[in-house]
């Protein structure tokens, strides 16, 4: 007690801390110091480089890189190259959030009691996880091409030539990318998902089954309040994850039909190839901008309901 009585006096007269304490805080910082040179060199010096290089003239075809304001923004503004990539990638991403967060939660309900049939369907649905998105894109761009086993499984059911480029139409083919990438991570999130509901206390849903509440009930009411920690890793994860994807689109559509899933980063791609490096860099800040601006209000709101629930 004496010791606690004096150790509070001291910090109310405002003493300086002991040498001890100054130590243990500068060990701390040299563990801290190489994770810090790693985002300096790999994360910060490359956005404030693209960031510098958005604002610039420069092009294959020149050997001088010059200052030109916002014209990379408003060339790429007129050309509708801007705006439509931007639109396409936040369906894009809505799409694929919800597809996984969905899919996830409803897999890891049924795969939430430990056994040996469960822990085998676990890893079957997180082995696409640990597949090449390129792989995967290619995969599901077989099995969706016009004489494809999707089609050829309608034609024998119909017991007709069925024939229809899923991923050639405007109307199906951003929603069927948004699905295959949402099918590539979904496991991951499961994953997420069972360890949330994993450290509900039993004992909370012992007394709501004793009151009465049946299983969606419990559910509803009982363990989606509880999963609140989850749902803003989940979200947000995906939710980025979905505003940098490429591999999958690349793979299955390359942008098309004409521009309907040309992502920003398809565009990014597309500009590179050109020789465009400085609306290609353009681009690319407009992902990191559209990553901060909805990401880090998202993971406020979500975090300030896990401080309510």
């Amino acid at each position: 007690m004496s010791v606690s009585l004096q150790a509070t006096s001291t910090g109310r007269h405002g003493r300086k801390p002991s040498r001890s304490v100054d130590g243990r805080r500068t060990f701390r910082l040299w563990f801290a110091l190489p994770s810090m040179a790693l985002i300096a060199i790999f994360f910060a010096a490359p956005f404030l480089a693209n960031a510098f290089l958005s604002f610039t003239r420069w092009t294959g075809f020149s050997n001088t890189i010059g200052f030109n304001g916002l014209k990379n923004f408003t060339s790429l503004f007129s050309l509708g190259i801007l705006g439509h990539a931007t639109l396409v990638t936040v369906v894009f991403a809505i799409i694929t959030m919800a597809a996984q967060n969905l899919a996830g939660l409803a897999l890891a309900k049924a795969l939430q009691r430990s056994s040996r049939g469960n822990g085998f369907f676990r890893s079957v649905y997180f082995i696409p996880v640990l597949i090449s998105p390129l792989a995967a894109g290619y995969i599901w761009g077989a099995i969706f091409a016009s004489h494809g086993p999707i089609n050829q499984f309608i034609s024998w059911i119909t017991n007709s030539d069925f024939s229809y480029g899923w991923l050639g139409s405007t109307g199906t083919a951003l929603l069927l990318v948004g699905l295959i990438d949402a099918w590539k991570w979904s496991g991951l999130v499961t994953l997420v998902y069972i360890g949330g509901l994993n450290t509900i206390d039993r004992a909370v849903i012992e007394a709501a089954t004793i009151d009465g509440a049946g299983f969606w009930r419990r559910f509803f009411s009982v363990e989606l309040p509880l999963l609140a920690p989850a749902f803003t890793f989940n979200i947000v994860l995906t939710l980025v994850g979905s505003f940098n994807a490429m591999d999958v689109v690349f793979a299955t559509t390359k942008g098309g039909p004409g521009d309907a899933t040309s992502v920003l980063n398809v565009a990014v791609y597309s500009q590179f190839g050109q020789g465009l490096y400085g609306t290609s860099s353009a681009l690319s800040f407009m992902i990191a901008l559209l990553v901060i601006i909805t990401a880090v209000p998202l993971m406020w709101s979500l975090r300030k309901r896990e401080v309510q629930a």
